[in-house]
């Protein structure tokens, strides 16, 4: 890991490569269907209808929520019950964010970029409203639901890299810190309101017969919709240090050797997207970091270690030494809402909430730590503390804009900043934006996890990664005790 480094270019078509399996599996099948707003029945949103779902508490969601309804093929009424969660949670979410977009400066609102974003949101919520007066009690209607949660995904594809050029545009008129509250929420929030979606889409496509996707749960009997019960962190770690090292050749003509130690056979239940976009942000850091500073020949060390039991009563912390707790707080999913109550000044005024911390799992609940030690020279102390905003100053204007339209020179965007997130959004829509690390840390805290970064400046640094698994299921023992 290290500070701003030299640009770097890459071809779109290796980028892609790096897609995981679930969210290829989810798509494939059901865009065809989604991709049909005319055919979807909506209903026109009101204030009021803003109004009173914003003032609903937001459910936090845990990975034992996504489990819960059982391993595919589901019942019917498996199905079914899967199909009202979803819809008991969604509409309240999607107000809030449209009240935490409508509470920025009107200014920044007024960005076409912006309001776009305030447009998808208003779209997603109109399909949900004629379904959220009633129970889903049919497979008829069931099927129907889901074109929805497909609609639903696909509107919100790009929400990151649209906002990213929204805020860059409007920067003038608000201020980094503004940005980073607004966007540290805003996009944990985002994390759980696609997870729902993606989770009964998966659930849906892999409890039919027919669906060409089954043969892939066949090949990994271990997915319950986007999670993997048996997820392997070795093979995420192979993978994404094979396609970082492509990169970091293509540019530097040398790439660092990746030494895995640790338990690399130990397996946890994690959701496989999260992982690989995390695993790729560290590694392109430690890469880059590693070749310009002349150390090649030093390998990048990956360390897996199972994290021991939860003891209950733990806290939650970002600290190195305490990363394994168990709470998550509520602004760790987006769920304090600030933003959505005001947005002056540093003045805020948060939603209520059930709990002031939520525990997601049991605390016997297997997990894993992974650090990534490099011998890159460290990051400086001035930019140590800046490494969790979402920044926006690492390019000029135009360097940034020609990165978000997608136009590039031979000299251009850094591709090892160019990395989609597990979002969907486009391979090179926020490269040099600051919202790699940031953003890995709130899928990593999502579920009780963290990022810590540890930087002895002039020889190199220790990022150690904390992700909690979701544990047994149904009786199997998917992760080592």
């Amino acid at each position: 890991m290290a500070q701003v480094q030299r640009p770097l270019v890459i071809q779109s078509h290796i980028i892609r490569s790096c897609c995981p399996r679930p969210t290829r599996r989810t798509t494939r099948a059901l865009f065809a269907r989604g991709n049909k707003h005319h055919s979807l029945h909506t209903k026109t949103v009101t204030d009021n209808d803003i109004s009173r779902l914003a003032s609903l508490t937001l459910h936090p969601l845990t990975l034992t929520d996504l489990v819960k309804h059982g391993k595919p093929p589901l019942t019917t009424q498996q199905l079914l019950t899967s199909a009202n969660f979803t819809l008991s949670i969604l509409p309240a979410r999607l107000a809030h964010r449209i009240q935490s977009l409508r509470n920025l400066p009107f200014i920044v609102v007024s960005n076409p970029h912006v309001s776009k974003i305030h447009s998808n949101y208003i779209h997603s919520l109109s399909t949900l409203l004629p379904w959220a007066e009633h129970e889903i009690t049919t497979l008829e209607e069931e099927v129907k639901f889901t074109e929805v949660m497909a609609d639903l995904v696909q509107t919100h594809a790009n929400t990151i890299s649209i906002l990213a050029r929204g805020f860059l545009e409007a920067r003038k008129y608000i201020s980094p810190k503004n940005v980073t509250r607004f966007l540290d929420e805003h996009l944990r929030a985002r994390i759980g309101t696609r997870l729902i979606a993606e989770q009964h889409l998966s659930l849906h496509f892999s409890s039919q017969p027919h669906c060409e996707v089954m043969h892939e749960q066949d090949d990994n009997p271990g997915y319950i919709g986007v999670i993997d019960t048996r997820l392997r962190p070795a093979r995420i770690i192979d993978h994404c240090a094979n396609v970082v090292g492509e990169i970091c050749e293509l540019k530097y003509g040398v790439r660092p050797t990746v030494v895995v130690n640790g338990e690399p056979d130990y397996e946890f239940a994690h959701i496989p997207v999260h992982l690989e976009y995390i695993i790729t942000e560290l590694l392109k850091n430690a890469f880059r970091a590693t070749v310009e500073s002349g150390m090649e020949r030093e390998s990048i060390e990956v360390t897996i270690a199972p994290l021991p039991e939860l003891l209950p009563g733990s806290t939650g912390t970002r600290d190195v030494d305490n990363i394994s707790n168990q709470m998550v707080e509520n602004k760790d999913q987006g769920n304090t809402d600030i933003a959505s109550q005001r947005f002056t000044g540093n003045t805020t005024t948060a939603s209520p909430t059930a709990d002031s911390n939520i525990l997601p799992l049991k605390h016997s609940t297997p997990g894993v730590t992974i650090r990534i030690r490099d011998r890159g020279g460290g990051i400086s102390p001035e930019n140590l503390k800046q490494i969790w905003d979402y920044s926006f100053t690492t390019f000029n204007d135009d360097q940034a804009s020609s990165t978000l339209t997608g136009n590039h020179s031979g000299n251009g965007m850094d591709a090892l900043n160019a990395f989609s997130g597990p979002g969907g959004d486009g391979a090179n829509s926020l490269a040099g934006l600051g919202y790699g690390l940031p953003l890995g840390r709130a899928y990593a805290e999502y579920f009780g996890g963290g990022i810590a970064v540890q930087s002895l400046w002039g020889w190199g640094t220790d990022v150690y990664l904390s992700l909690r698994g979701v544990g047994r299921v149904e009786g199997e023992d998917h992760g080592k005790p």
